[in-house]
């Protein structure tokens, strides 16, 4: 089996169809030269023998692993679980076609109790080294171990309150090792002696990532997005930056520009003191645009200009992921962003200005795209909003409230419109997404994964919504001392982050000027056609 490597004069460019379209971004991006952590991949061939549990696929992944980590020791001059200068990894998911959050990723692997001493030896930061240990545990104990995530944040809230801190951002580095000591309690039992062996840490982080390819929330995307077709997902393994190393240190999601109207301006959603999953998974809501300058004043431009040049380089919108690592840029991740069907519009019209793709590309862009019923839906005298959250994805979303995805699928079935309310953005959530007229999260930011569903659905969404508190389990949310019991009406504004009780006016206008320059567009490439038809 062939592993593909990339960065540090590894500049190997391999199909999408073979080691995921992840992986083939990432590789482009080493090759312009853009600052890309070093990583190798395990093709996607790989995944249906992982799943199927043949024993030479498991001799493959072995063997390949191995490889892989001597070429990433080698480039960073780092040993894989060392006591000493301790090399830890990142274990991602990649298919042909992107699948934000529908597959699963385990980060800090190799992160032993050795690899702790050698963090804290190497840097000097204990809190750092901790914070590691026990993100480790909590991402291998949810997806290698598949156990629930609810008993990790019970143990986090039982010490958060324990200590009087606001949030476990607040825990020392002595705390975060208590912590890391009671989540391993929670694990060791099912962990079977791996939690100290890297190399086993990694073959089953490996395994986890191929067969969340059948997982329920990755069959549901699939089918929902017409994606039968894909063979499987690679994995990726790539060497950690730490955005978790203090306040100049974060963790973001950054889109060259608004992927909900289209407007050109970048869209930064950034968690100082954080990693990856802090932000995507919608648990933590983004610092704010004047701590970002004060605390990394240099990151605004040296992230936009790799914007520009990623946008440039591919020719489309980009999402892209990101960590800062004490205050230098590292990109972890780029993909053609998911887009409302109006911000498509603007995107492809722009693009075209710009020279960087066709009319005819562009036409072919939006051919999926209905135009003739493309409109942009406001309120109409709403009054002053319940409650404001964060514009996610815009539109207006009328529905009955609906607390779960069953909920969802129960109201929606007796024909009515429904709005999904849940306490953050779960992809697991993906089939109530479907039916949804609108999405709205307590907590969460613009960027993370099952936001970016709800845009690619073409979802009117509402995150952070932080005065509304949402409990699903009771079936109604609480704003203030008024109540919202399911099945009640609700209204969201997706553009402004505005939620209102009852059911609003609303009036329709058409982008006509947008699509008055398609029609010309299509004019000419019919003319077109028809002179070469005629020449031959």
């Amino acid at each position: 089996m062939h592993i593909v490597r990339i960065g540090t004069d590894a500049d190997e460019l391999r199909p999408a169809e073979e080691i995921g379209a992840k992986a083939a971004n990432l590789a482009r991006m080493a090759a312009l030269g853009l600052p890309v952590p070093p990583a190798f991949v395990l093709p996607v061939q790989l995944c249906a023998e992982i799943i199927a549990g043949h024993a030479h696929a498991t001799r493959h992944l072995r063997d390949g692993l191995k490889e892989g980590i001597s070429f990433l020791e080698s480039a960073t001059g780092k040993r894989f679980g060392d006591r000493r200068q301790p090399l830890l990894v990142s274990v991602r998911s990649g298919a042909a076609r992107s699948m934000p959050g529908m597959l699963d990723t385990v980060l800090d692997v190799g992160c032993t109790q050795d690899a702790v001493h050698g963090l804290i030896r190497a840097t000097g930061r204990p809190r750092l080294a901790w914070d590691c240990r026990r993100r480790f545990l909590e991402s291998f104990g949810e997806t290698v171990l598949e156990l629930d995530q609810a008993a990790f944040a019970a143990c986090i809230a039982e010490l958060v309150a324990t200590e009087h801190a606001g949030s476990d951002r607040e825990l020392d580095s002595e705390a975060l090792e208590r912590l890391a000591s009671r989540e391993q309690a929670l694990i060791e039992d099912g962990a079977d002696g791996l939690l100290e062996d890297a190399f086993a840490q990694l073959e089953a982080a490996a395994q986890a990532v191929y067969r969340s390819w059948m997982s329920e929330r990755a069959m549901t995307y699939r089918s929902l997005q017409h994606l039968e077709a894909l063979e499987g997902t690679a994995v990726t393994v790539q060497a950690m930056v730490f955005g978790n190393g203090g306040l100049a240190s974060g963790a973001g999601v950054a889109f060259s520009c608004d992927p909900s109207t289209g407007a050109p301006r970048p869209m930064i959603d950034l968690v100082l003191d954080a990693q990856g999953e802090d932000v995507v998974s919608g648990r933590r809501a983004p610092d704010t645009t004047e701590a970002i300058a004060r605390e990394l004043p240099k990151l605004e431009s040296e992230l936009g200009d790799a914007l520009k040049r990623l946008e440039h380089a591919f020719a489309d919108v980009q999402d892209v992921e990101f960590t800062v690592e004490n205050g230098r840029l590292w990109i972890l991740q780029t993909r053609t962003a998911k887009r409302t069907p109006r911000a498509a519009v603007r995107i492809a019209i722009d693009l075209v200005h710009e020279g960087l793709i066709s009319k005819d590309e562009a036409l072919k862009r939006l051919a999926e795209i209905d135009l003739a019923s493309l409109a942009e839906t406001r309120l109409v005298s709403a009054g002053k909003a319940a409650t404001i959250g964060i514009g996610a994805c815009g539109g207006i979303g009328i529905g009955r409230a609906a607390f779960s995805s069953e909920s969802a699928q129960r109201l929606s079935a007796a024909g009515e419109p429904v709005i999904l309310l849940r306490p953050d953005t779960s992809t697991a959530d993906v089939a109530g997404f479907a039916l949804a007229a609108g999405i709205v999260t307590s907590v969460g930011a613009r960027t993370s994964h099952a936001a970016l569903v709800a845009r690619q659905m073409g979802k009117p969404c509402v995150v952070g919504c932080r005065d509304l508190k949402i409990d699903p389990a009771a079936k109604q949310a609480q704003l203030g001392n008024l109540a919202l019991a399911e099945g009640e009406w609700i209204t969201i504004e997706g553009d402004a982050g505005e939620l209102y009780l009852g059911r609003c006016e609303t009036i329709r206008t058409r982008p006509e000027a947008e699509l008055a320059e398609i029609a010309a567009w299509r004019a000419q490439s019919s003319r077109q056609g028809r002179r070469a038809a005629a020449s031959q």
